[in-house]
């Protein structure tokens, strides 16, 4: 035997030790077989026998285990080495960059695998093409330019690069290459002119996911009949021919800005353009060829019509041009040319999408359509032949009605992703839904109504909050071994909450709020469990709080406001390590706060919303002194909301004496508020190290003694309530620091003096002090001795 190819087979196990017998092999390949495993030992004795082999592929066969020296008997032989994705680790021996007729060698997708390139004898390599990316070797790039004069494909996707030089200025060296793949790496400026002024060669380019600025180099003649040259944005530098054997094209996810050049428009053999996640403006032009595979424009600021060249591409498999400005009515027989289309995302922009004349066409190899915010009026009726869909996004349009039957049959073995939400839907939707892969079921914000319908067990995020289901949760929902997210919110839902919800192993967010359970929470959370987002507000739920709600060690939103809760406050509550949002409000809690019980209590906490309880006892003291997220600056690296890429976190508040629905939670917005209970003692004045918080509610209580000067160390603090209490003495001036202050309210207590007027405090009325008989001043009628109550000036 001289070749074996086993690739894409889905063997697993050992590779057996009888292949080391083929010992005539020139080429053996067992690439892509993910549960195939190779030990040291069947390498070393497939490198001692096969010592004819010319080619060797063991792409994704898992090699964790190999020791990187047993490669260094290799046959001399090989002419093609392939270990990508191998999990490979350690250092990778050089001596194989020096096999003398080595020509392909590619060592991707090893993230542990170290090594560097040969300091001598390399500068003869046949290496043609070579491929590290996303491997921790160290580049040289200045090294690797001088030694492999004759590269053609070059692949240094996420490397490290030393960085002693302008290392995409250096690439422009390699006059013979005709795949260049620097993606992902963190070049920033302007991409090097001299890129396409020496690479005239260049078949394909991926600089995406980089932070290139700047604009792409235009033509310098409008000559109509033939583009010759580029030049610079000055007009004054000719870079060179167009590279017209350019066939792909990847710039995606930079901070590119100004028009898409119109020689792009102009390839004749151009089959993949990938410009998305830039700045790019202005329309876009007609494709002078009808070449085009893949065109991804998405997520920049393109605006106009869809230009009619798009739907004479008929051999186009992808289209993106989602998340625009993109305008006009857009028929879908306009697409029916294109036979081959297997993904067409046209989301978040200005179009108006209509299926008139349409219905006797298909895409018969429709895989992923995404339409949300489309204008659509009806479901897309030329579906129904899509056999293979994979994904189906039609959010945020206006469909009426009920869900057609003939969708129910549509990729029954295939789909995953189905997103109907935010529509008009109504009517009834099966107890037991179809799809038997589907993995994300998004319903929300319809007007479906009966009982709640369950998917198939492969389901792993089920939304269908805001709508208008009733009766109880059926048993069948502890048969979604793989839920992890399971959204039910603002129905009419009832009965009591299913005991199975607190043991299902993947489950991160429950969220139940706005429904009518009753009875007491679920007793059988077990330890081990991954919730993360607890959410039952609004419900009619009692007892106490379940003991083993302590075992939700991944808990960082636990929100029970607005229930029948009857429970002293739970102090294992305290040793939750991750809890950022705590809301108990509106409960029949009672009793005081007590002392910490561990070490740390609530150290990542930045909500607290006792609100509107009973209870009692002086205000938790040690508690403040712990609170270290709210102690932090609210100069962050990055503002980024809660939650993950599974489910954004939400929450009520009361902010400035409104109560408002937070949809996404910032991860500077910090809160507190004890407000309608019957805590007494003083405030106290560690509360003035909290310095990020944004809020402050300790009204309603009966709180006396003086407000602490600290409070004005809050100086991000946006709302300040401490009404009706028993407050006495003066307003501590420093609280006029306070410069972000919108909302202030001391009234109902026994505060005496003159009221500070300076920076914030010229801004709050009359509803700020009233019921406190010894304050003067602005803006009270009551002046403070000789002084006249005067506004400050408009300047001030």
């Amino acid at each position: 035997m001289r070749h074996l190819d086993l690739s894409h087979s889905y063997f697993n196990g050992q590779v057996p030790r009888e292949i080391s017998y083929l010992s005539q092999l020139l080429s053996l390949d067992l690439s892509e077989n993910y549960g195939l495993k190779l030990k040291t030992w069947s390498l070393q004795r497939i490198t001692a026998n096969l010592t004819n082999l010319k080619k060797l592929r063991l792409g994704s066969v898992y090699m964790s285990f190999v020791q990187t020296n047993s490669l260094m008997n290799l046959s001399s032989s090989l002419t093609s080495l392939d270990l990508s994705g191998s999990r490979l680790k350690g250092k990778f021996p050089e001596k194989i960059f020096l096999l003398p007729n080595l020509q392909v060698l590619d060592l991707s997708d090893n993230e542990n695998l170290t090594g560097s390139f040969p300091k001598s004898n390399w500068s003869t390599s046949p290496i043609r093409e070579l491929a590290l990316s996303w491997t921790a070797f160290s580049i040289d790039m200045s090294y690797l330019v001088r030694n492999m004069k004759f590269l053609n494909g070059l692949y240094l996707s996420n490397c490290t690069f030393i960085r002693s030089y302008p290392t995409l200025v250096m690439v422009a060296n390699l006059s013979k290459i005709t795949h260049l793949d620097l993606s992902f790496n963190y070049f920033g400026g302007h991409i090097p002119l001299n890129i396409f002024q020496n690479l005239q060669q260049l078949i394909s380019l991926d600089l995406s996911g980089n932070s290139f600025v700047g604009q792409l180099p235009e033509t310098c003649t409008n000559n109509s009949n033939q583009i010759s040259f580029l030049c610079d944005s000055s007009q004054h530098q000719l870079l060179g021919h167009v590279p017209m054997n350019l066939e792909y094209l990847d710039l995606s996810r930079n901070n590119l800005n100004g028009t898409i050049p119109s020689w792009l428009y102009s390839l004749p053999v151009l089959n993949g353009l990938f410009l998305a996640s830039n700045q790019f403006v202005g329309t876009i032009q007609e494709f002078r060829y009808a070449s085009l595979n893949d065109l991804h424009l998405s997520g920049n600021k393109l605006h106009g019509p869809i230009p009619i060249s798009v739907f004479q591409q008929q051999n186009l498999i992808s289209l993106d041009l989602s998340q625009n400005n993109l305008s006009g009515a857009v028929g879908l027989d306009q697409f029916s040319k294109l036979k081959n289309l297997s993904y067409l995302s046209l989301s978040y922009n200005n179009l108006s999408l209509s299926f008139n004349d349409f219905d006797n066409y298909t895409l018969p190899n429709l895989e992923i359509l995404e339409l949300s915010s489309c204008n659509i009026s009806e479901f897309p009726y030329f579906l129904r032949a899509s056999e293979y869909l994979l994904r189906l996004d039609l959010s945020r349009n206006k469909i009426q009605g009920n869900i057609p039957k003939w969708l129910w049959n549509v990729g029954v073995d295939t789909l995953g992703y189905l997103n109907l939400s935010h529509n008009l839907l109504t009517g009834h939707v099966p107890e037991r839904l179809p799809w038997k892969n589907l993995y994300t079921l998004d319903l929300r914000s319809n007007l479906i109504q009966g009982h709640l319908p369950i998917p198939q067990p492969s389901t792993s995020i089920y939304f269908i909050s805001s709508n208008q289901l009733f009766g109880q949760i059926p048993s069948s929902i502890c048969a979604l071994p793989s839920i992890e997210v399971l959204d039910l919110s603002n129905n009419t839902l009832n009965g009591s909450i299913p005991l199975c919800l607190g043991n299902l192993s993947y489950l991160s967010v429950l969220d139940l709020r706005m429904n009518m359970f009753d009875g007491t929470i679920p007793t059988t959370f077990s330890k081990g469990n991954t919730l993360r987002n607890i959410d039952l507000n609004g419900n009619r739920l009692k007892g106490p709080l379940p003991r083993a709600l302590g075992n939700c060690r991944n808990l960082e939103i636990l929100d029970l406001g607005n229930n029948m809760i009857n429970d002293t406050f739970p102090p294992w509550l305290e040793s939750l390590p991750k809890l950022r949002v705590l809301i108990l409000r509106s409960n029949k809690f009672h009793g005081s706060l007590g002392s910490p019980k561990v070490r740390f209590p609530f150290r990542e906490l930045r909500i607290m919303d006792l609100s509107n309880n009973n209870f009692s006892g002086l205000l938790p003291t040690k508690y403040f002194e712990h609170f270290l997220a709210m102690m932090l600056d609210e100069h962050v690296d990055k503002l980024r909301y809660m939650g993950d890429d599974l489910y954004q976190d939400s929450v009520s508040v009361t902010m400035k004496g409104l109560e408002m629905e937070l949809e996404h939670i910032l991860n500077i917005f910090t809160a507190i508020d004890f407000s309608r209970n019957n805590f007494d003692g003083e405030i106290p004045k560690s509360l003035g190290n909290l310095k990020s918080l944004k809020g402050l509610n300790l009204s309603h209580n009966k709180i006396s003694g003086h407000i602490p000067t600290s409070l004005g160390n809050l100086t991000n603090l946006e709302w300040l309530d401490l009404s009706s209490n028993y407050l006495s003495g003066e307003i501590p001036m420093k609280l006029t620091e306070m410069n972000f202050l919108s909302k202030l309210n001391l009234s109902q207590n026994h505060l005496v003096g003159a009221i500070p007027h300076s920076n914030q405090f010229n801004t709050f009325d009359n509803n700020s002090y009233i019921g406190n008989l010894g304050l003067c001043g602005f803006p009270l009628t009551k002046t403070c001795g000789n002084d006249e109550a005067q506004p400050p000036s408009q300047t001030e």
